[in-house]
């Protein structure tokens, strides 16, 4: 068997995290830290950039928090200009 044979057959390994503790979400229902974990990461990336590394953690926990129909209503509704929040930094 080849050495590319071998390495096809090995899984592959992911690391999962779950978001940290957010001392402004102390309860076990998260649908507020999913809301504004959504408002911080569009909010950080109209102020610094989508390559501003720190976004990325905002990123990381609205996509753990949110489900993915929440995800696409907020993205249409901040399409349409009807998001009912500010994004402006």
């Amino acid at each position: 068997m080849s050495a590319d044979a071998k390495a096809q057959e090995q899984p592959v390994k992911r690391v999962l995290q779950t978001v940290g503790f957010d001392a402004r979400f102390p309860n076990q229902n998260q649908t507020k830290h999913c809301f504004q974990s959504y408002i911080d990461y569009h909010k950080c990336i109209n102020a610094k950039g989508e390559d501003f590394a720190p976004c990325k953690q905002f990123s990381r926990a609205y996509k753990s928090l949110c489900p993915n129909d929440w995800i696409s209503r907020f993205d249409e509704q901040r399409e349409a200009g009807t998001f009912p929040a500010s994004l402006e930094p």
